[in-house]
């Protein structure tokens, strides 16, 4: 029996286990066996892991219906890879974005490079970046940093940019970068830079987004099964949790404080009305970042409101 057709009974033989792992009930397991097999077909040394490993191509094609991913090659979302003596589930950032949008959590996402040569600014919390450029120029420069953009229910855009000195701090931790550096082993961080840059930080921001168990999935998969650098995992082999906490709680004051800042001025400026309005467009995890400061900043408010009638009065007199 030839090496596909033993791996082409090893994938058939968990129609079941696909089945009853199945979260997104658009996709077949007999298509997406289809495109596991395609894969092995073009690339001989996926073959010769999976024949060396046949667990783990169970274990991806499962992880295939239990994140809820295509294969699918059109769709761009994930491809099977060696790595580390196995063979794995790789999740592009195409795939990271169609996750988090497919449960209405958030409507719309955009990942983008910044290059020195553009004019790049971050908005206030809740809109969006400013990010100019020309997309046909050759005089861009270096890549210096990514960002990505959220668009919530409510219209709210949800933004975190990482410098490209953050990023490569992740890569550099990455098992496939030291493999690459090591032994010169090609990884997608030299075949495609663009788009690790861009999943990278996609999955910091998503920490941030609206609950979303598919995609949390699908990170904690890349973070553990694939070892992306680990600083997002919910678990790690050498206390990158607690490195993952306290870049979220670090993230989290920063946003908070920019927050109540902004409220502030709107309570001084503009009114309780202007506030009320404000705090209603915020998505659930912005209002509970500064639920505990709603009160004193409505007192802020009512007490403007006050003094712009005491001074009406007195003009008025």
């Amino acid at each position: 029996m030839s090496n596909i057709a033993v791996i082409k009974n090893e994938i058939y033989a968990i129609r079941d286990t696909f089945q009853a792992r199945l979260t997104n009930q658009s996709l077949s397991f007999e298509v997406e066996a289809g495109f596991a097999i395609q894969q092995m077909e073009a690339n001989d040394y996926l073959l010769s892991v999976a024949m060396g490993n046949r667990q783990s191509v169970i274990n991806a094609v499962t992880n295939v219906a239990a994140i809820g991913i295509s294969l699918n090659p059109a769709r761009k979302q994930a491809y099977l890879v060696p790595r580390d003596k196995k063979v794995c589930l790789d999740i592009s950032y195409i795939g990271l974005i169609d996750l988090a949008t497919q449960s209405g959590s958030v409507v719309w996402v955009k990942a983008e490079l910044v290059y020195e040569n553009d004019e790049f600014q971050m908005g206030e919390p809740g809109q969006k970046p400013k990010h100019l450029f020309n997309p046909f120029s050759k005089q861009r420069g270096e890549v210096i940093g990514a960002y990505v953009v959220a668009k919530t229910p409510s219209g709210e855009y949800l933004c975190d940019a990482m410098s490209i000195d953050e990023i490569n701090a992740i890569r550099d931790r990455s098992s496939a970068w030291k493999a690459y550096k090591a032994k010169n082993v090609t990884c997608p961080w030299v075949t495609d830079p663009g788009e690790m840059q861009k999943k990278t930080v996609i999955k910091r921001a998503a920490k941030m987004w609206p609950k979303n168990d598919r995609l949390n999935q699908a990170i904690q998969h890349l973070n553990v099964e694939l070892d992306e650098g680990l600083e997002f995992a919910v678990k790690s082999r050498s206390g990158g949790a607690e490195v993952a906490n306290k870049s979220l709680e670090e993230r989290k004051s920063k946003v908070k404080t920019e927050l109540i800042a902004k409220l502030e001025s709107i309570a001084t400026t503009e009114g309780e009305k202007a506030l009320k309005e404000k705090v209603a467009l915020l998505n659930k995890g912005h209002f509970e970042l500064i639920a505990d400061e709603i009160e004193r900043i409505t007192a802020m408010a009512k007490e403007s409101d006050s003094r712009i009638i005491e001074g009406e009065k007195k003009e008025a007199a």
